[in-house]
C-alpha cells in the first residue's frame, strides 16, 4: 500500500502537460510496435465515456447550486450577465466559423463522429425543453440540462432549507472532485486515443492534429486577447 501511495504521489507531482505529452509518445510507440493491443485503445474509450457521462451531471449540479445559494434578487446585473454570455457565445461561434473556412483542416478519425444533438429550429428547441427534458441528462442535451437546472435552482432558493442548500453545494463540490480525478487520468486516455488513431492512420495523423490544434489555439487567443477586451472596454 505504501508503494502504491508513493507511486501515486510521484505521478501527481509531475505536471499534467508533461504527463499528457508522455501519453502521446507512449501511445504512438505502442501503436507502431504492438498494433494488436486492443486494451490500450479501450483506455481512450473509457476516458471519453467518463467525460461524456460526468459533464451533464456537473453542469446541472453547479448551475442549480449556484442559483440556490444566491442571496440577492435577480436584478439588472443578472440580465447583464445573460446578455454578455449570449453576445460572447455568438461572437465565439461566428469567429470559429470564419476561421474554419479561412483555414480548412481535414482530420481523419478512427470512427465516424455522430452528433447526439442536432441543431433545431426555435419551435423544436422549445418542444425539446418541455417534452424531452426527462432524458436530457442521459442524452447530453445541454440546453435541456441548463433549463431544468435553472428551474431547480430557483425553486430550491425559495423553498429549500439551509441544510438542503449546503447538501447541494457539497454535491457540486463532490462532482467537481470526480471531474478532477478523471482529468488527472487524462494521460492514459490520451494514450489510448493516440494508439487507436496511429494504428489506423499512421504517424501522419500528428500533422493533421497539429494543424487543427494551431487553428483552435489561434482562434481562442484571438477571442480572449482581442474580442473579449473590446467587449469589456
Amino acid at each position: 500500500m505504501k508503494t502504491l501511495n508513493a507511486a501515486a504521489a510521484k505521478y501527481n507531482s509531475i505536471s499534467l502537460i508533461v504527463r499528457i505529452l508522455c501519453g502521446l509518445v507512449i501511445g504512438a510507440v505502442l501503436a507502431l510496435t504492438v498494433p494488436g493491443a486492443g486494451w490500450v485503445a479501450e483506455l481512450g474509450t473509457l476516458f471519453v465515456g467518463a467525460l461524456k457521462g460526468i459533464a451533464p451531471v456537473l453542469v446541472f449540479v453547479i448551475v442549480a447550486s449556484a442559483l440556490a445559494q444566491g442571496s440577492s434578487k435577480l436584478d439588472r446585473r443578472f440580465g447583464t450577465v445573460i446578455w454578455l454570455y449570449m453576445l460572447t457565445t455568438f461572437l465565439a461561434a461566428a469567429i470559429a466559423s470564419v476561421t474554419s473556412f479561412l483555414f480548412p483542416v481535414t482530420v481523419v478519425l478512427a470512427d465516424a463522429a455522430e452528433s447526439d444533438v442536432i441543431p433545431q429550429g426555435l419551435g423544436e428547441v422549445m418542444n425539446t425543453l418541455l417534452a424531452n427534458s426527462v432524458s436530457a441528462i442521459m442524452n447530453g442535451n445541454y440546453i435541456g440540462i441548463l433549463f431544468w437546472a435553472c428551474l431547480f435552482g430557483l425553486a430550491m432558493k425559495k423553498i429549500g432549507a439551509e441544510s438542503t442548500k449546503v447538501f447541494l453545494s457539497n454535491t457540486a463540490d463532490a462532482v467537481s472532485k470526480i471531474v478532477r480525478w478523471i482529468i488527472n487520468l487524462a494521460p492514459f486516455g490520451i494514450m489510448g486515443l493516440v494508439y487507436s488513431n496511429v494504428s489506423s492512420n499512421g504517424l501522419s495523423i500528428f500533422t493533421q492534429y497539429g494543424k487543427l490544434l494551431a487553428l483552435l489555439v489561434g482562434t481562442m487567443l484571438f477571442m480572449a486577447l482581442i474580442v473579449s477586451p473590446l467587449i469589456m472596454f
